[in-house]
């Protein structure tokens, strides 16, 4: 269907297409902002579960507040494969927790809001490939499993600046450090 010009009255297919393309623009721009919001939420779901045994994943009586290991039973009874001694050498370790910990809510926070998203996106991956080979060959498929398919949809969330749409990325993106170090974007 094409759109009518203000000075023939008639209808160009180059019009049609920049009006769809704006349009598809938009769509693609709140799309990624609802792909990070969505990633976001899920790092940061999951510190809030390990901290307070939320009782979804995490038992009350396991919470960190309570004095439970985020890494202990995961990396003790979980982790298999090629990897799995190194996990259990790190499992319960108090750094590992700290690290886990931290690693969440920094990366939540960062997506949901926005900012600092290709640092997030970077830290993301490297946590979303470490519990890959946590448990590797995955449970369901040779190889492929949910880490690897949020890991790359980080990286592209990273690509695009999802954080200007439906966060504070552009606010960030004119601090003067940023503007210095665009790996902050």
């Amino acid at each position: 269907m094409g759109t009518m010009t203000a000075t023939t009255g008639r209808t160009t297919a180059g019009t049609t297409a920049a009006r769809a393309g704006t349009t598809r623009e938009r769509a693609l721009r709140y799309l990624y902002a609802g792909l990070r919001l969505a990633l976001g939420w899920v790092f940061l779901w999951a510190f809030l579960d390990k901290v307070f045994g939320l009782g979804l994943a995490t038992e009350e009586k396991n919470a960190w507040i309570s004095g439970g290991s985020p890494t202990k039973g995961f990396l003790t009874f979980g982790a298999a494969g090629p990897f799995e001694g190194l996990y259990h050498g790190i499992a319960g370790a108090a750094w590992a927790d700290w690290l886990f910990m931290i690693g969440l809510a920094a990366i939540g926070a960062a997506l949901l809001l926005g900012i600092g998203v290709r640092v997030a996106a970077v830290a993301g991956g490297l946590l979303l490939l470490m519990m890959w080979t946590a448990v590797l060959p995955p449970e369901t498929n040779p190889f492929m499993d949910d880490h690897l398919v949020y890991a790359g949809v980080l990286a592209v969330l990273a690509l695009v600046d999802a954080g200007d749409t439906l966060g504070l990325g552009r606010t960030w993106a004119r601090l003067p450090v940023v503007q210095r170090n665009s790996w902050l974007r």
